[in-house]
């Protein structure tokens, strides 16, 4: 990263300590991730990664320290101005994926969309309507075409894997967060899904925060982080 690019995420001297713990579970003095740069962040179970992808993203604060979105300190925004920003520049692939079951594939993407105005108008403006843009999305993904209609409920999990990628991708926000996404698929679907994953976040310059414990995957991104080498804590009490 160049001395005058702005992070994609910048965290400084980090301290977390959940309510009535003894200790910190996240003490971090420094963790950077620069625009487009595609990050592999791996640790044992319990060892605070999903923790600290719900710092980076503003879900919950830290006692100490900063956490800069783009250059916006999370810290010192209040609680709706953190949604707007996480909304506007971040998109999440959770490990349960957490896509609505009811609705149809297309209309899950497009909830993305829904929430942010930002990503509603880049979205239409690269593709001519958002729709068109998460059709797209999901034709590159491979589930596109007839199961755009489908209930989200109805697909394999490894469809709803790239559909919730989809939705984490529209609109080019700068951030994708990806916590333990491919934990339930196969060797095969999980070469698969890394593959479209990283190319499809490369396409549009977003840099990935993507945490596992499986370092298999490792060698498809620009760099692997250990928490362990990032993080001194006094405790363990995260997830």
């Amino acid at each position: 990263m160049s001395a005058t690019a702005v992070a994609a995420i910048e965290v400084r001297d980090l301290r977390f300590r959940w309510s009535g713990a003894q200790a910190d579970c996240l003490d971090i003095v420094e963790f950077t991730v620069a625009p487009g740069e595609a990050v592999f962040l791996h640790g044992p179970s319990g060892s605070g990664k999903s923790t600290l992808l719900n710092l980076l993203g503003g879900v919950v604060l830290p006692q100490a320290g900063a956490v800069r979105l783009l250059g916006h300190d999370l810290t010192g925004l209040a609680g709706a101005a953190r949604d707007r920003l996480r909304a506007d520049h971040m998109g999440f692939i959770f490990q349960q994926f957490n896509l609505v079951p009811y609705l149809p594939v297309l209309e899950n993407v497009l909830l993305a969309t829904r929430f942010s105005a930002r990503r509603r108008d880049a979205a239409a403006s690269a593709h001519g309507s958002p729709a068109a843009a998460a059709r797209s999305l999901l034709d590159g993904l491979e589930v596109g075409g007839l199961l755009a209609g489908q209930r989200a409920d109805t697909l394999s999990v490894g469809q709803q894997q790239r559909v919730a990628a989809a939705r984490a991708l529209i609109g080019a926000p700068e951030v994708v967060i990806a916590d333990e996404p491919t934990s339930a698929l196969d060797e095969a679907l999980r070469r698969a899904f890394l593959g479209l994953l990283t190319a499809r976040c490369r396409a549009h310059g977003t840099a990935l925060v993507f945490v596992s414990h499986d370092r298999r995957m490792a060698a498809s991104f620009d760099r692997s982080v250990a928490l362990a080498d990032i993080n001194r804590p006094q405790g363990r009490s995260g997830a």
